[in-house]
């Protein structure tokens, strides 16, 4: 199932989420001009679980476990990559920016990515792999909108060879698919090599964030009101 759009238009400009966008973009431009020199650039800025480990054991500065939890979000491995993030970005995050905030949605998408980061890290002890993508921050995106907005309709391709159907769905409904499937392939590769670099735990862990955060957000909404 692929979302073209929501039908859920938000009350304000969405600011950040388009700042967010650019940066990822301009980030990823930078990177191709590095040319050979980005496999540098990526092991200084992309987050690596060992390099993470020796750091909290003072092995390695204590930058090295900090910085890459932010600056892996903004690193994309190829413009599929870059994208397929970005468009889902697009779609989730203008409603999620308005029902936060501008401030604290910008806060909210840092704090989801350190998240699945760390999750990243500890069910993946001693890979050396370096992981990069705003993925995790956008998974958060995706969890609080599924709690925000469950029956808002979002318009959605259907690859069902041979034909290609468009049709509204439920967000719930189709946010939760994405959810299901990213914890069934996670589970399947936990503590194994089969991954294929996806990480599929800063997924859950960002969306798991997305979800809860909302869910307090709307409950300290709803008293407030009350």
């Amino acid at each position: 199932m692929f979302p073209l759009r929501d039908e859920n238009p938000s009350l304000t400009t969405p600011f950040v989420t388009r700042a967010l966008i650019v940066i990822n973009v301009v980030v990823f431009v930078y990177e191709l001009t590095l040319g050979p020199g980005v496999n540098g650039f990526v092991a200084a800025f992309a987050l690596v679980p060992r390099s993470f480990e020796l750091a909290l054991r003072g092995q390695e500065p204590l930058s090295a476990a900090a910085i890459p939890l932010f600056t892996s979000l903004f690193l994309h491995g190829g413009w599929m990559h870059l994208i397929g993030n970005m468009w889902y970005l697009w779609i989730f995050g203008d409603n999620i920016e308005d029902r936060l905030g501008h401030v604290w949605f910008a806060a909210f998408y840092l704090a989801g990515g350190v998240f699945a980061g760390l999750i990243h890290v500890f069910t993946n002890a001693g890979s050396n792999l370096p992981t990069v993508g705003a993925s995790g921050a956008i998974a958060g995106v995706l969890g609080a909108y599924a709690a925000a907005f469950p029956r808002a309709r979002v318009i959605t391709l259907l690859p069902l060879f041979p034909v290609f159907p468009v049709v509204p769905i439920p967000a719930l409904f189709l946010l939760g698919f994405w959810f299901l499937m990213q914890f069934a392939i996670g589970t399947l590769t936990l503590g194994s090599s089969l991954s294929g670099g996806v990480a599929w735990w800063a997924h859950i862990g960002g969306f798991a964030f997305g979800y809860l955060v909302m869910l307090v957000a709307g409950a300290a909404s709803w008293k407030r009101r009350s």
